[in-house]
């Protein structure tokens, strides 16, 4: 098997293709690049998508949880155990819900993520203004379950992290000498048209998406 995938891959670098020309494409790539504008895509198309996005410096970051924690009567909240953010998030939850850090297998405590947990908070890895979606990678400081179980996602943006489309982030990024083996795209609560064709938010996984962008120094 191991010799075949080398057989084919060597055969696909020999080949040296290049991609065909696209000449007037259907759905051209935005690609506007400057911060403000980025910025006002970005949020422009989570709050169509039922989002809710709030600007603040990241001094602030720690009060605005906490008074969200509060004023949405949050009793338990996932987190992870690590990530930009970790430190912020225990700060802004003590004494004020109660912190399940994701420290142990999915089966040890399955039946308080799905049945206690009010919601789940993450940082995001970067955002895409074209279509309005925050970029999460997923790892073991922060499983992907956090942001896909708990009826409430809120989710923790550099405003920095901010790329015109998805071509250009991976680029930037340089994703091509590390591709993530795990990637989620999120442009809003959960929702589904499944049902007589009629789109529905909430359906399954979050009900609410908070967007917490934190202003550049």
């Amino acid at each position: 098997m191991s010799n075949a995938r080398h057989a084919i891959l060597d055969r696909l670098r020999q080949a040296q293709a290049q991609p065909l020309p696209v000449n007037d494409p259907d759905y051209p790539i935005w690609n506007q690049s400057g911060q403000a504008e980025m910025l006002a895509r970005l949020t422009e198309l989570l709050e169509q998508n039922h989002a809710e996005v709030r600007h603040l410096p990241r001094a602030e970051l720690v009060d605005t949880l906490k008074t969200h924690v509060e004023q949405a009567g949050l009793q338990c909240v996932a987190t992870g155990t690590g990530g930009d953010f970790f430190g912020e998030i225990s700060q802004a939850l003590a004494g004020t819900a109660e912190q399940l850090p994701f420290d142990r297998p999915l089966e040890a405590w399955k039946d308080e993520l799905f049945n206690r947990v009010d919601a789940g908070i993450t940082g995001c890895h970067g955002a895409i203004a074209a279509t309005g979606s925050l970029v999460l990678w997923p790892g073991p400081a922060e499983p992907r379950t956090l942001s896909l179980v708990p009826p409430r996602h809120i989710a923790i943006l550099r405003a920095s992290t901010l790329h015109p489309n998805l071509p250009a982030m991976m680029a930037a990024q340089g994703w091509h000498q590390g591709m993530p083996t795990n990637l989620l795209l999120v442009s809003g609560p959960s929702k589904t048209a499944d049902i007589q064709q009629t789109l529905a938010y909430g359906a399954h996984g979050p009900k609410e998406l908070l967007v917490l962008i934190l202003e550049d120094a």
